[in-house]
This record gives C-alpha cells, sequence and structure tokens, in this order.
C-alpha cells in the first residue's frame, strides 16, 4: 500500500539535516530522501513558523561564539545524520520487499517500471530506480509509450479472438502456420511471428505427431522397382507424381481399419482413397483406381509406395500397367524414402483421433475420415503450396 504521509520524525530529521550543514540546499537534501524539493522547503516553514527549527546557519563552518563545538553537539549532529541515513535504509528494504512480492518470481525490466509506477508516489521515481536499477530515461520513454501499448494490447485482444474461432473451426488442429495463413486470407495483414505469440499467451495451440506405427509388410519374392522419387516430393504439376501408403485406424477392442491413400505431389490433394477390415492388395488396387477415376486418366503418371506386399504383388502390378502408371519404390525398411506419404497418415490420424486411441466403431472411424479428407482437399492449408488447400491450388 502506499504511503501517503511521513512520520513526524522523518520530517524532523530531515528539516535538522538541512539546517544543520550550511554547505546543503534544498535540493541535494530532498534528493538524499527521495522527495521532492518542494516538499523538504514546506516542512522548513512550518517547523520555523512552529518555532521548533531556526534559520540555516551561514557560511562555510558553523562555531559559536563561546568556541569549538563540543563532543556532545558533534555526537547530536552525528546522531541526527544516521537517523536520516538509517530511514532511508529503512525506506529501501521496504521497496525491495514490496517489489519481491510484485515481481512474483518474474523480473523482466517491463515488471519494474510497473513497480515504480505503481509505487512512485510513495517513494519517488528517483529512489525506485536508484533501488530496482532501472534508468529513469528508460522508465519515462516507458510511461510516455502506454497508449500504444494499451492500443497492441486491444488488438491482441481482438486477434485472440479470431484466432480462436479459426482453431475452433479446424477442431484444435491448426497451429500458428496456418491460423496466419487462414488470417490472411481473411484480409489481415499479420505476422506469423505476432500470431504465434498471441496463442502462446492464450494457450491456444495445434495437435503434435503422434507415434507411429508401422504396416509395411514386405513381399521377398517381388521383381525389382527403381525409384523414380529419389526424396524429391515436389512435382512440376498435377497428376505427374503420387505417392501412396497404408495405415490402421483403432476402432476399439483390438480391431481396426485400414486407410489406404494416394497423394498428388503436385498439388498434395488426396486423388484416391480406400477403407477395408482388410490389407489385402484390393485395398491399394481400390485406392489407385479411385484416383484415375479423380484425374479421369493416370497416364504417364508415377506411383510411389514402399514395399509392403500389397504394393509389390503382381496384381497392382497388372493395374499400374493396366492404368499406364509407373511404380516406384524406395529402399527396403526406410520410412525416409516414403516421408510424404506417412507424413500425410500421421498428419490425418492426429487431426481425427487428437489424442484418442481409437473410434468407438467402424462407422464413426469412416465418417471421421471421410469428414477430414473432404476438408483436407477443399480447405485445409497446406504448407508446401503456399498455404493454399489442395483444390484452391489447382485451380
Amino acid at each position: 500500500m502506499a504511503m501517503k504521509s511521513y512520520p513526524p520524525e522523518f520530517k524532523a530529521d530531515a528539516v535538522a539535516l538541512y539546517l544543520s550543514d550550511p554547505g546543503r540546499t534544498l535540493a541535494s537534501v530532498a534528493e538524499d530522501l527521495g522527495i521532492s524539493r518542494e516538499t523538504l522547503r514546506n516542512w522548513v516553514r512550518q517547523a520555523q513558523a512552529e518555532g521548533t527549527a531556526g534559520a540555516k546557519a551561514r557560511g562555510p563552518a558553523r562555531k559559536p561564539a563561546r568556541g569549538p563545538l563540543s563532543s556532545d553537539d558533534v555526537l547530536e549532529e552525528e546522531n541526527k545524520q544516521l537517523k536520516a541515513r538509517i530511514r532511508e535504509l529503512e525506506l529501501e528494504r521496504d521497496i525491495l520487499r514490496r517489489a519481491a512480492k510484485y515481481f512474483g518470481g518474474r523480473d523482466e525490466l517491463v515488471s519494474r517500471f510497473e513497480f515504480v509506477d505503481d509505487h512512485r508516489d510513495a517513494f519517488g521515481v528517483k529512489r525506485l530506480c536508484r533501488v530496482l536499477k532501472v534508468s529513469r530515461s528508460g522508465f519515462y520513454r516507458w510511461v510516455k509509450a502506454a497508449p500504444a501499448r494499451a492500443e497492441r494490447a486491444a488488438a491482441d485482444a481482438a486477434l485472440a479472438e479470431e484466432i480462436t474461432q479459426i482453431h475452433a473451426a479446424f477442431d484444435g488442429t491448426y497451429g500458428s502456420p496456418r491460423v496466419t495463413a487462414e488470417l490472411r486470407a481473411r484480409g489481415h495483414t499479420v505476422n506469423h511471428k505476432r500470431v504465434a505469440r498471441v496463442m502462446r499467451r492464450t494457450g491456444i495451440v495445434g495437435l503434435h505427431l503422434r507415434k507411429k506405427v508401422r504396416t509395411t509388410v514386405p513381399e521377398p519374392s517381388h521383381q525389382k522397382v527403381p525409384d523414380l522419387i529419389e526424396r524429391d516430393f515436389t512435382a512440376p504439376a498435377v497428376n505427374r507424381r503420387y505417392v501412396g501408403d497404408i495405415t490402421y485406424l483403432p476402432v476399439g477392442e483390438g480391431r481396426f481399419l485400414y486407410l489406404a491413400t494416394v497423394l498428388d505431389l503436385g498439388s498434395r490433394r488426396l486423388a484416391g482413397w480406400s477403407i477395408a477390415d482388410h490389407m489385402r492388395t484390393e485395398l491399394v488396387v481400390d485406392a489407385l483406381r479411385a484416383a484415375a477415376a479423380t484425374r479421369g486418366s493416370l497416364h504417364g503418371a508415377i506411383f510411389h509406395a514402399d514395399h509392403g506386399s500389397q504394393y509389390t504383388s503382381a496384381e497392382f502390378a497388372r493395374v499400374c500397367a493396366e492404368l499406364g502408371v509407373r511404380q516406384s519404390m524406395g529402399a527396403v525398411g526406410s520410412s525416409a524414402d516414403n516421408a510424404a506419404a506417412e507424413a500425410f497418415n500421421a498428419t490425418l490420424k492426429r487431426e481425427t483421433l487428437q489424442g484418442a486411441k481409437g473410434w468407438s466403431s467402424a462407422r464413426e472411424a469412416r465418417l471421421a475420415v471421410f469428414k477430414w479428407i473432404t476438408r483436407y482437399n477443399t480447405r485445409r492449408r497446406h504448407s508446401a503450396i503456399g498455404y493454399l488447400s489442395p483444390i484452391d491450388y489447382e485451380q
């Protein structure tokens, strides 16, 4: 609580300190005590009017006519000065105690300025800045910038509200990069660092990757297929290069559905997909045929996959030849060689399950995946294509 007045003893000692030394000015004594010059002047005038203080000594030294000061006079003067110094130290200790509670474990420069501003009436700006070791000029610049800070805080609050709406609209899956892209699409000129800062302060976070479970079962007897992608997950245009993979969808009680995907590297569009309760070759064949139906033709396109038995089967090779698709495969056991497809599956499961271990039923899983894939193709912003949705990018 700010101190509104000083005790009589402090005032009396302050007046005595000023009057006892002919070489001291009101300003210098007031500065040492952490009070204003006018406050000290008023105390001196009041004491003189009440007869409790005399006139200020004149000249280089005050020597009574009767000779040098006695030892008692010297001790009394020193005692007064010590009392004033003790009171100053007590004030400094009080400042530090209040500051420790005020900061609450944080000690940023801004916190110190806030403390000075809140306690300036009680202790004075100069004393507070000296005790807290901050610049007075820096403090006054901070005070002058208060309106701009208030305006920025109001703008951040409005931005946080819109970020919350975007985050909720995408089921809590968007992190700061996609939120930034969505804000810019809505006409906001905003920096991604500011979006990240506002999200961090309001506790809004996107989803993080789940631990990967391997679903690839190699087929040792298949014919050799070259790696036509070589970890270059880009394409000069749509319908030129595709990647695919199989991922499991847990539906409770140890049961699974399986999702096969066909992802266009040109636009990141999921051109084909298939869900079944098995991992037979027809699962990946259905996904590839779905992509062919979406595009009209896959003739001349590359399809890259891992060495799972479904992709190395003679049946899948026959369908690829029928559709004019060139097969491509990475090294055996290397997930990095099919990173784009695996990343897509990881994102799908992360954003649909949102931390849950699985769905309660196969129907619930199918509907959740269908909803997410539809939104992914039509609305979800992708970093690899300038934070556009795949459909928007293709148009």
